[in-house]
């Protein structure tokens, strides 16, 4: 069984444990909750799913100081969040549509492809971003200097090959080397695997993984590796843009109005805080996450003039306009407008 397939088998397994929410469900009711939409709960819960990295830093705010808690006292009410972490775009649309969570977090990518496909219908929408970040795609083999130069002996991680927004880059970065008909030509050399792990295995080389579509922390952490370089930087590919963002389903938000809105306050208020407190935003993430990274490190990963904090989604329709150009979206937004709800909160987007 090969590296991919490995913890592709891993990455499927943890999924259905997490939806089975550890009480023991029957495989078919457990089936059954991948394809049927739980009933709406009551006003006063939230669920929540993440995945990893500095990007979801606002979520590591939030949790901590348990701002949707204060805002919904405001409100006039005591909201229960619940927390999941998952892996990839694909697992996280799986737990939005089969209503095991209530606010999913992605890439943008996951969030085109699933506006697309429930337009009509469950009608799922961004939320809010979660900043802007540049993402970088690494190879440990010293004769990809381009993505030209991967051949069938490398294999790329990605979270999720063909949904995740970093499979998604790299098919636009695709289309712009050899034309739109062939966006997907590095698609066959990808396979899924968590960051975490594909950061050791980069790291540690002898797999055929020898590329890996990152974000920060773990592209910093693999560039320490002098075996490790970047072959390609999405600021460059796009300009300064907003890789991750939150998104719910339509009936969601109207169903939970009170809800919803001391969510995104308590976003509002963490991208705030971590914009402007560089220094507790860094012991935030590590007392969250527990992740083993030193804290200068990370203060000097996220005091960088191309990160900012921010839930106003920046420079996201290039790459809408892309994916429905090449027909992996079949509904054409006109704007970010249409797959972002619309929300004083988050500001003017694009």
């Amino acid at each position: 069984m090969s590296l991919g397939e490995r913890f592709s088998l891993k990455n499927r397994l943890a999924r259905l444990a997490r939806l089975a929410g550890g009480i023991g469900l029957s495989l078919g009711l457990l089936a059954g909750t991948l394809v049927t939409t739980q009933a709406a709960h009551a006003e006063g819960r939230i669920r929540i799913a993440e995945q990893f990295g500095i990007v979801y830093l606002l979520l590591n705010v939030v949790r901590d100081q348990q701002l949707i808690e204060k805002h919904g006292k405001a409100e006039g009410l005591d909201i229960t969040v619940d927390w999941q972490q998952l892996s990839g775009g694909s697992a996280v649309n799986d737990a939005l549509l089969s209503g095991a969570i209530d606010i999913a977090g992605a890439g943008i990518g996951p969030l085109l492809t699933v506006w697309d496909r429930t337009h009509g219908r469950q009608n799922v929408r961004g939320v809010a971003s979660l900043g802007n970040f540049p993402y970088y795609l690494l190879s440990n083999n010293p004769n990809v200097r381009t993505i030209a130069d991967f051949t069938e002996k490398d294999r790329i991680a990605v979270p999720a090959v063909g949904v995740s927004v970093q499979s998604r880059f790299l098919q636009y970065a695709a289309a712009k080397q050899w034309g739109d008909d062939q966006f997907d030509r590095l698609d066959k050399y990808s396979l899924a695997l968590p960051h975490p792990d594909a950061t050791a295995s980069l790291i540690s080389g002898g797999t055929e993984l020898t590329g890996h579509f990152s974000n920060p922390p773990f592209q910093n952490q693999a560039l320490k590796n002098p075996n490790v370089h970047v072959v390609l930087d999405t600021y460059e590919l796009l300009g300064p843009n907003s890789p991750t963002v939150l998104y719910a389903t339509e009936k969601f938000r109207q169903d939970n109005p009170r809800t919803y809105k001391a969510f995104v306050a308590a976003l509002a208020e963490a991208a705030a805080f971590a914009q402007n407190d560089k220094g507790a935003a860094a012991d935030t993430y590590i007392r969250v996450t527990g992740a083993r990274i030193d804290r200068g490190e990370l203060l000097e990963i996220i005091d960088n003039e191309q990160f900012q904090f921010s839930v106003t989604p920046t420079n996201t329709y290039p790459l809408a306009d892309f994916l429905h150009r090449v027909g992996a979206i079949k509904n054409k937004p006109a704007s970010w407008q249409d797959y972002f709800f619309e929300d004083a909160a988050i500001g003017q987007g694009s």
